[in-house]
């Protein structure tokens, strides 16, 4: 039964991460400004890899703050950061694939 106590101790010794409301309108400004350049950037020149670009850096915003990578241990973010680049590795062969036929 103390095993028990000691666990549910333990968990709620874990400090949760509560952003401000400043910070979500700071968060949620910031990916609105990204939406209007990605919008216009693709309007204006058409360039599907600045688009993609942006699009990066806006799930980054979303991934850090709302999803609060930006507050978990360092080997979590690690993981997730090879993650990505495996995928933009596929994503930039895909590319590469199609534009040499």
């Amino acid at each position: 039964m103390e095993d028990l106590q000691q666990n549910n101790n333990s968990d709620q010794d874990k400090k949760h991460h509560i952003m401000s409301y400043a910070d979500n309108l700071k968060v949620w400004i910031a990916l609105l400004f990204l939406t209007w350049f990605t919008i216009t950037i693709a309007y204006v020149t058409g360039s599907i890899a600045i688009a993609l670009i942006v699009a990066t850096i806006k799930s980054g915003v979303v991934l850090a703050y709302f999803m609060h990578l930006k507050f978990e241990s360092r080997l979590l973010t690690i993981l997730f950061l090879v993650t990505m680049t495996v995928f933009t590795s596929f994503i930039v062969l895909t590319f590469f694939d199609y534009a040499l036929r």
